[in-house]
């Protein structure tokens, strides 16, 4: 299926300016035109964009992500690197949802705290 650029920023919440930013910047596969000069972007486009979205905001710089996507354009012989740089990522993803565990235990204890000063309050005659 082909989407037009208004499409693809509607299905993936990525602004034009950074949709254009990215494939200028090499992140991106390049678009296929229809004969009036059109972009066209394809399921596997929307599915780089989405990837490179999901890199990012995990705190992959973008030159990172533009040699993991150097990597993935090398072939399968390149597996075991991006293996590593995913788990790497993976690995920092799940150590900042560590972090934000005990921040939300630590935001609920508070609010528990809360809640039953309230209620002390509520009770008085």
């Amino acid at each position: 299926m082909a989407y037009t650029i208004k499409e693809v920023v509607k299905r993936t919440g990525i602004s034009p300016y950074t949709l254009r930013f990215y494939e200028k910047e090499g992140v991106l596969p390049a678009v296929e035109r229809d004969a009036n000069g059109v972009r066209k972007f394809s399921d596997h486009f929307v599915d780089c964009v989405e990837m490179v979205q999901a890199l990012r905001s995990t705190g992959l710089p973008l030159a990172e992500i533009k040699q993991y996507v150097e990597l993935y354009k090398s072939g399968d012989r390149t597996l075991p690197l991006r293996k590593i740089m995913l788990a790497s990522q993976k690995n920092k993803v799940e150590e900042q949802i560590g972090l934000l565990m005990k921040t939300l235990e630590k935001l609920n204890y508070k609010l528990a705290l809360i809640d039953a000063q309230e209620n002390k309050f509520e009770r008085l005659p």
